[in-house]
């Protein structure tokens, strides 16, 4: 078996420019290759038609610009498109399109699974297989962008896929370089937000960063006892340091930061949570996303009922906290991260002879 031809999207630019010297090609011919990727949504090195067919030709017999194939894609009614992509080496990931009025934001993935062991997640199931590189997170936000049509245009991307970000972050700056580069997606980084369970070291380089990102940090409980339980890394932790991290991550960044809650019934949903959750943020520039469970076949955790849902917000509001309760989208097509993968791989078992 012949050994697979590089990536284009990993290492973008230094390939890119390599490849120009190798060909006598003159430099603004990367420009070309830039804009076709970025901004013109190229599905291949045929698409590129100001550039001569000889360099066309070159560049297809030196690179692969997919290194995945699309296993499943679905459609929901509001709008919301999810992509299952199959890996070179055999694992899958998930990335979704998510349309909201004007907006048009892109979820991506960052791991092959998620060593996080979040509880309640499809993602973590089965553990981590691997991180992603730059090249396989970029090659989601171009795939993603062109499901849009040719009047819609990317605005917002959140890093709230399979995994745990800041587990891989050196990829991942890398592949957001493209995004809000001039000469890439041109998303400003305040459109982007990272989301994580909270690793303080990676917090704090993060924050070093030229670029301020938006930052999520997934509580899920107010208070060690029951984080221990839904999250178990956070034995190793403690919501102090990410409290501190997130704190400091403000003081350099001025970007206000975002607590996710899933609300599971009856485990974090009582009026006492809401409590010492009001208390937990009280005096910060912050908004808490609460965001009803989305059930996940095999797993014994449920969504609380209306009325507990408005309770609970009721109580934080009330305690002064800036709250947003996330609406649902795309639960039919298995839009929560992993859901997809893991209902593809059930499909393969129950039609298995």
């Amino acid at each position: 078996m012949s050994p697979l031809k590089p990536h284009l999207l990993d290492d973008l630019d230094a390939q890119l420019q390599r490849w120009a010297a190798e060909a006598n090609a003159p430099a603004y011919r990367v420009g070309q290759v830039h804009k076709w990727l970025f901004q013109k949504r190229a599905g291949g090195f045929d698409e590129m038609s100001d550039l001569p067919k000889a360099l066309r030709a070159d560049l297809a017999e030196r690179f692969r610009l997919w290194s995945t194939d699309v296993v499943k894609h679905t459609t929901a009614e509001d709008g919301t498109e999810k992509l299952l992509l199959q890996l070179a080496d055999g694992g899958q990931v998930e990335c979704v399109l998510l349309r909201d009025t004007s907006r048009r934001t892109i979820c991506i993935s960052t791991q092959v699974g998620c060593g996080m062991g979040c509880v309640f997640c499809a993602s973590g199931l089965e553990g981590v297989e691997r991180n992603l590189t730059a090249g396989e997170i970029v090659e989601q936000m171009l795939r993603l962008q062109r499901l849009l049509s040719p009047d819609e245009r990317l605005s917002h991307i959140v890093v709230m896929g399979m995994g745990e970000p800041l587990a891989n972050l050196d990829h991942l700056l890398a592949a957001l370089q493209h995004a809000h580069r001039e000469d890439g997606l041109g998303i400003s980084a305040r459109r982007i937000t990272i989301s994580t369970v909270g690793l303080p070291p990676a917090i704090d380089r993060l924050a070093r960063q030229d670029q301020n990102y938006r930052l999520a940090i997934s509580l899920h409980a107010p208070n060690d006892e029951l984080r221990n339980q839904l999250v178990p890394v956070n034995k190793n932790i403690g919501i102090d340091a990410i409290m501190s991290a997130a704190d400091r991550y403000f003081e350099v960044s001025g970007r206000r930061l975002t607590f996710e809650y899933v609300l599971l019934a009856d485990i974090n949903d009582q009026p006492e949570h809401a409590r010492q959750l009001a208390r937990l943020l009280a005096g910060r520039e912050a908004l808490l996303n609460v965001i009803p469970y989305n059930p996940v076949a095999g797993l014994p955790y449920g969504t609380p009922t209306p009325e507990r849902r408005q309770a609970f917000r009721a109580i934080l509001e009330q305690g002064g906290i800036r709250v947003k309760f996330r609406h649902r989208k795309g639960n039919r097509i298995d839009a929560a991260c992993g859901q997809l993968r893991r209902s593809q791989r059930t499909d393969l078992i129950q039609v298995a002879p």
